[in-house]
């Protein structure tokens, strides 16, 4: 049985750099690679987010009361649990106040973003979604997208609220935990054309 900070030391030797693996009450939990859309799908977030949250004249566009800025953090492990330790590795996850990118150099962190995205991508990872959202929601987490690369939807989840879904056709927005955050979903699973080659 392993703590989350033996795991963040560990995590580096194990098969692909332990890049799809979680611990889970102290156990190594192994997931199946993604799907293709995987990495298009992420990118895409990455530019949508950027865009948002660092504007046109790299002034944050989302920001906490305390003037903390908003920024996004990726496959970052996140301690929902201790004794036995719990450290999930959602593909992205938002954080906003605070130092300013005070995750970012963090393997493992007990800090509690505002909104974590889960790609269901695979049968392995869409099986325990619903439980990983009320996780996430248990832990203090206001708000997941889940991104299913098979519908081409988001799953937007606010916790004591009735689940959205948005589909190509439809704008994500990222109120109330990002103001201001908007674009179509179709954007997300548009291949770049160098992809394809």
């Amino acid at each position: 049985m392993l703590t989350a900070e033996e795991f963040a030391e560990t995590k580096f030797d194990l098969p692909e750099g332990g890049r799809w693996c979680e611990l889970v009450a102290g156990d190594i939990r192994q997931f199946d690679p993604p799907d293709g859309l995987y990495g298009p799908v992420v990118l895409n977030l990455t530019k949508a987010l950027g865009k948002h949250l660092h504007g046109e004249q790299s002034q944050p566009s989302s920001s906490s009361d305390d003037g903390g800025s908003a920024y996004a953090c990726y496959e970052l492990g996140l301690v929902t649990c201790r004794d036995p330790d719990t450290v999930r590795c959602p593909p992205v996850s938002v954080f906003v106040g605070g130092d300013a990118f005070a995750e970012m150099d963090r393997e493992v962190t007990e800090s509690r973003p505002v909104l974590v995205i889960e790609l269901a991508s695979g049968n392995q990872r869409r099986t325990g979604m619903a439980d990983r959202v009320l996780e996430w929601h248990g832990w203090g987490v206001p708000c997941v997208w889940v991104i299913d690369s098979a519908e081409k939807s988001v799953h937007v989840a606010e916790r004591d609220q009735e689940v959205k879904v948005r589909a190509t056709g439809d704008t994500l927005s990222g109120d109330p935990v990002l103001p201001g955050l908007e674009f179509p979903v179709r954007e997300l699973f548009v291949e770049p054309e160098w992809w394809t080659r």
